[in-house]
């Protein structure tokens, strides 16, 4: 029984997080259509204080006033276009999860396929460059370079005191 309770409680536990949100209801709006607008804007977002998270997701103070912010701006008759320009003219691209594609962006947006394409460069240059070192074969012995290894490996037996 204590095993089938476990269970049960441990379900519910796993399956309420998704459904659990930051929104508080009293900073809903009672028009059905504005909330919804607030919603999808603030889902695009960022916490300031969080790490990559959504002001509609978080929980932290500074996400609630920006979530209040963005209904006090629809509230006041703007455009989401124009609420999303007064919070990113207050705050900067950082708040956008999406940040638009501008030359200050260029590295955030295409360094990791520059690095990625640098990477491949590196990796086909060293494996070409060691497979025509491996085919390299050393030339072949002069006799007198033959006779001088004769001669060492002479002295190296007799060293050792083999005949």
């Amino acid at each position: 029984m204590r095993r089938v309770l476990f269970t049960l409680v441990l379900t519910a536990t796993l399956l309420s997080g998704p459904l659990a949100r930051a929104v508080q209801p009293d900073e809903m709006l009672p028009d059905p259509a504005m909330e919804a607008r607030a919603r999808a804007i603030s889902k695009d977002l960022r916490c300031l204080v969080c790490q990559n998270q959504s002001i509609d997701d978080s929980d932290a103070p500074l996400a609630r006033d920006l979530r209040l912010l963005l209904r006090e701006r629809l509230v006041k008759g703007d455009t989401d276009a124009q609420a999303v320009a007064y919070l990113t003219d207050r705050y900067g691209d950082y708040v956008l999860l999406r940040p638009p594609v501008r030359p200050a962006t260029y590295l955030l947006w295409f360094g990791p396929l520059a690095l990625l394409v640098v990477g491949g460069g590196i990796l086909l240059w060293r494996g070409r460059r060691g497979s025509v070192g491996a085919e390299a074969v050393a030339p072949p012995l002069t006799a007198e370079e033959k006779a001088h290894l004769a001669m060492l490996m002479r002295d190296e037996d007799e060293g050792k005191g083999r005949p």
